[in-house]
């Protein structure tokens, strides 16, 4: 009763102007107060700090600062092989697998349409038919930075309003076409692999997307899908370089073409992830 109480009061709660107002919020240099919100957060969450540049909460000005803390150098090696890819970011496997006449997997008894998810675009959503995805899960004591998952020359950007709720598990196993109702930034790259799509989806509280070229993307935010396409521009980006971050937790889908990645044997719904360690190789 309880879980069904919590995924109805999304549907009612304004979930814009509540993400908006934390978001200035969490922005705010507020000093003590600042650091007091950081040190509770650590220590409700159990957020391991030991891999930040900095452990302590009083190095941070802003929550925002401390949510999208770098990691010391080194800490998340990259593995190596041009064959394989590397996990995006720290997280959990919330589903994976084949794209199956264009649908998507959320959970039990709920599909989405990877049209839907890409912004409605259907010769984009062609690309990846019968191909496979994955989504990952970033829990509020993870590391919210997003990396690429292998080497790549960035084609277009999609942003897609939506609605914000929460992307948790409960959610998902509780409100259809979660990800595709979504706000979402939708990032398409061509590789060595094929192409790749690297969609952000936004959440409750999730103040704001970035993308490393074009800043913050969200907020603010529209009611229309806009693109932006970057074929006449060379943006590159190596594996496990930065692409992205999430201001407060949300999740990465990622849709790959049919025959060009095999997933790493042991990943399966539920599987923490660590950015950089072997996520995928090369279809034989």
């Amino acid at each position: 009763m309880l879980d069904k109480i919590k995924v109805a009061a999304q549907y009612c709660f304004p979930q814009h102007g509540l993400s908006r107002l934390v978001g200035k919020l969490a922005q705010a240099e507020a000093g003590k107060l600042s650091h007091w919100i950081i040190k509770k957060f650590i220590n409700h969450y159990q957020v391991d700090m030991n891999d930040a540049v900095h452990s302590e909460a009083n190095a941070y000005p802003s929550f925002n600062a401390f949510f999208t803390r770098p990691l010391k150098p080194g800490t998340r090696p990259i593995v190596e092989g041009d064959n394989k890819l590397a996990h995006p970011v720290d997280g959990a496997v919330s589903q994976l697998g084949p794209i199956q006449h264009g649908q998507l997997i959320q959970a039990k008894g709920h599909d989405y349409s990877a049209r839907e998810l890409l912004g409605g675009n259907k010769a984009l959503a062609e690309e990846f038919s019968d191909g496979d995805f994955a989504t990952i899960y970033l829990a509020p004591k993870d590391y919210h930075r997003i990396h690429m998952p292998c080497k790549g020359k960035l084609r277009k950007m999609v942003y897609v309003p939506g609605q914000l709720f929460s992307v948790n598990p409960l959610t998902a196993a509780n409100v259809p076409n979660l990800f595709a109702r979504n706000e979402r930034v939708v990032a398409i790259f061509d590789t060595e692999f094929g192409p790749m799509a690297m969609v952000l989806v936004g959440a409750t509280i999730v103040a704001s997307i970035e993308t490393i070229w074009s800043g913050t993307v969200t907020p603010p935010g529209g009611k229309q899908v806009f693109t932006w396409d970057y074929q006449d521009q060379e943006i590159n980006l190596d594996k496990g370089a930065e692409m992205g971050r999430f201001k407060l937790g949300s999740t990465v889908v990622m849709l790959f073409a049919k025959d060009a990645i095999e997933f790493e044997q042991s990943l399966a719904p539920t599987v923490t992830t660590v950015m950089g360690t072997h996520f995928a190789s090369k279809a034989e």
